[in-house]
């Protein structure tokens, strides 16, 4: 809640961090400045790269309350135009889940290793970085919460299993460390409603601790001020939710 007499202030800059098997890439960091400590929050970037919303999105963290890193998925790809950096990844066959779920489990550890740490961290995803912190919750222990953003292929068919991708992240839900919030829209074509549906028969299935939001006349990427595809209302109700949700799980005062 705002006061007009609170003191607000944040640290923001680009840092180095141990990832994937020791390798360092560098990665966005904002934190409050304050008394703290604070949880923390890992972000995974989206497949149009390490842009500019993911530098907004990760002060916003920090805006309210939390320690921020947005790791460089793509750093081993080289360095450049965000867009360019992630076409040549696209066209590379995607970085592999093996070494994302390594940096964003790397990004963990640098957040819960800081002095001003409680020692909770979500993880939080948009897109491809939706699918990719599902995977992270399920395969990195040690994640306290997870935030999947219309993750697509989630739910995967043979055909499209690659040696990038090997292995559906649906079949890791079992696997699944702590509890997972999801939201989607229903006009979205990656994930489908009926692949959601499919997700969350597994989570059901498994007895996880979930919660799915399907907002209506909405598709992918509802948060993106920056594109025609936002949706300001379901934008809005999203992020309260999602809010709502970690104050929950990593015990942070509201």
């Amino acid at each position: 809640m705002y006061r007009t007499d609170m003191y607000e202030g944040m640290l923001s800059e680009t840092v180095t961090m141990p990832g994937h098997k020791g390798d360092v890439i560098n990665a966005y960091f904002a934190r409050p400045l304050g008394k703290g400590p604070f949880p923390g929050v890992v972000l995974a970037h989206h497949l149009p790269g390490w842009d500019e919303w993911y530098r907004e999105t990760t002060r916003r963290f920090a805006h309210h309350g939390y320690l921020a890193i947005s790791p460089n998925l793509y750093f081993r790809a080289g360095h450049g135009v965000p867009e360019d950096v992630a076409a040549k990844v696209r066209a590379d066959g995607g970085a592999s889940d093996d070494q994302v779920v390594g940096d964003l489990a790397g990004a963990m550890r640098y957040l819960r290793s800081l002095p001003y740490s409680t020692g909770k961290v979500a993880v939080f995803g948009t897109c491809s970085g939706g699918r990719h912190a599902f995977l992270a919750a399920c395969r990195a222990k040690g994640f306290d919460a997870a935030v999947d953003c219309w993750g697509g292929r989630v739910v995967m068919s043979s055909q499209e299993l690659t040696p990038q991708q090997p292995i559906a992240p649906i079949d890791y839900t079992k696997d699944l460390s702590c509890p997972l919030l999801g939201l989607f829209g229903e006009e979205d074509s990656s994930p489908t409603p009926e692949q959601v549906k499919k997700h969350e028969q597994e989570l059901k299935k498994h007895g996880k601790n979930y919660e799915f939001h399907m907002y209506p006349k909405a598709g992918h990427g509802i948060f993106y001020h920056d594109r025609p595809m936002y949706r300001q209302e379901q934008a809005m109700d999203g992020w309260k939710k999602l809010f709502t949700f970690l104050e929950k799980h990593l015990d942070k005062a509201s």
